[in-house]
Formats: structure tokens, sequence, C-alpha cells
């Protein structure tokens, strides 16, 4: 890091569905150490700025409130509650001068067309007509796209009033997951899925699968988690960051998938 002014810091273990007991202890070193390590060598070698990508995920359940960086945090799982250890070192870290060396970024679901992970995975079902919604669709989820989640980074590299603070980072709306399917399917000149499965039928069987694999010692192709995470409400408010360092998000929901499928067809990922 010599000679380095500023660090943004996104390595991190994550996109590991209900992870072993076992894996903790990596989560711990990668997430935990692995950015007290990087705090300490920033701060030796005179870093100016040091942006940490963190998650909205820290906040865990929503109880269908939306989420504030006042919200209490409550992280429920290895991710999540380990990027919120590490968002404390952030914070507390200081400058060879006294001042705040960090500033953490909660992000909201970050898509793109080299993001893996369920996005990527909607898109290409949807693409080959092999998906079927749960529920009604009418939670919530909160997203930002791959290009301004670079722009809003920059900005908190360069604000002088970004040090030390938390702020959550999305495209400034609240979308139905009914509303992301759509616009995807815009995206990709496809008419939406004209059915839906009911979330209780859907879960119970999920769960028969999860036991019986369990018993027989294999690993489960779908768990009840899976269906939980799919009809959960996230609804996480980015207003801070618009306000106090003026960041505006170039693209909306409809012009981010189109780019984004465009580029995964350029890609061959469908």
């Amino acid at each position: 890091m010599q000679g380095v002014e500023a660090v943004i810091h996104l390595a991190a273990l994550l996109h590991i569905t209900n992870p072993p007991p076992t894996l903790l202890e990596k989560y711990e070193r990668i997430n935990i150490r692995g950015a007290a390590t990087l705090v300490k060598a920033a701060v030796e070698a005179g870093v100016k700025r040091l942006v940490f990508f963190s998650t909205i995920a820290v906040y865990g359940n929503s109880y269908n409130q939306i989420l504030t960086e006042d919200t209490l945090t409550q992280p429920d799982t290895f991710y999540a509650t380990t990027k919120l250890a590490a968002e404390r070192i952030v914070l507390d870290a200081k400058r060879m001068d006294g001042q705040p060396l960090g500033t953490v970024l909660r992000f909201a679901a970050i898509y793109g067309s080299r993001i893996k992970g369920n996005y990527q995975r909607l898109v290409q079902a949807l693409a080959h007509g092999r998906f079927i919604p749960i529920g009604d669709g009418s939670n919530r989820r909160t997203l930002i796209y791959d290009r301004d989640v670079a722009k809003a980074a920059l900005l908190a590299v360069q604000h002088p009033a970004a040090a030390g603070k938390i702020f959550n980072v999305s495209d400034g709306q609240f979308h139905t997951l009914n509303g992301i399917i759509a616009a995807v399917c815009e995206a990709l000149g496809r008419k939406p899925p004209r059915l839906s499965l009911p979330v209780g039928p859907v879960r119970f069987a999920a769960g028969m699968v999860e036991d019986v694999a369990h018993l027989i010692g294999l690993q489960s192709p779908i768990e009840r988690s899976t269906i939980d995470k799919y009809i959960e409400d996230v609804a996480v408010d980015s207003s801070r960051i618009q306000k106090e360092l003026g960041f505006q998000p170039k693209y909306d929901l409809l012009t981010g998938w189109e780019e984004t499928v465009r580029e995964m067809r350029k890609m061959g990922l469908f």
C-alpha cells in the first residue's frame, strides 16, 4: 500500500447457501481478520481513505419495515455477522492525523452481467422459460446495478463528508419481486410467467425433500430457507448517501436489466 491514497476493500467469502458450522472459522479469517490486516496496513502506509463494501444483510429480518442506517443490526448468517464485525474495525480505524480512515457502504443486492448468485440464475431461468414464481410477488427488494456500485465507491473515496460514516446504497427505489421479473422479461423480449405457485405447499414440499436428503446423508437440492429467502421483504432506504454525498444512481431497474441482459448474451451465459 505504499504510495496509495485510497483503498476499496470488497474481497469476502460469500454466495454459500446454508454453510456448515465448520466454515465459520473460514468466514472469520477472511471477512474479519482479513479486514483487520488490511486496515492495519493502510494506517501504517498513510492511506487517506478506506472504503469497505458491506451489505444490507447485516440488518437481518426486516419484519416488513423500511430499514435505515439507524436500524438495529441483527445479522443471522455467517456472512452478515462477519461483515458487521469487519465494519466496526473499519469505522474504529484512525489515520495518522487522527481523522477517520474508513467509510462503510452497505450495498443492496448487486446485479449485472458478471455478478454470480440468485439473480444470474433468475435471468437464465426466465430466458429459457423455466421459471415459475412462488407467491404473489408483492414482497419488496432493494437493488443496485454494478456500474452504480462503482460510482458510489468512487464518491465515497473522494467526498470529505464520507469519512467515518455508514451509507446504505441502492438505486433509490423499492421494487416488488413481480416488478423485477417484469423488467428482466422486458429486457429479454419475453412475457412474464402467467402462473405462480402457492407458498405453503411449495415450502412444505421443500421441507420434505430437505428432511429426506439429510436422513440419507445427501445435500438437498432445495431447502425451506431457500423459499424463505425468495419471499422475504427487503426494503432499505438509501436517501442518506443521496443527501449527504450527492449520490445519484444512473440506472433505473429497466435500463440496468437491459444492459445486463445484453452483456450476458454477448458472454454466452444463456
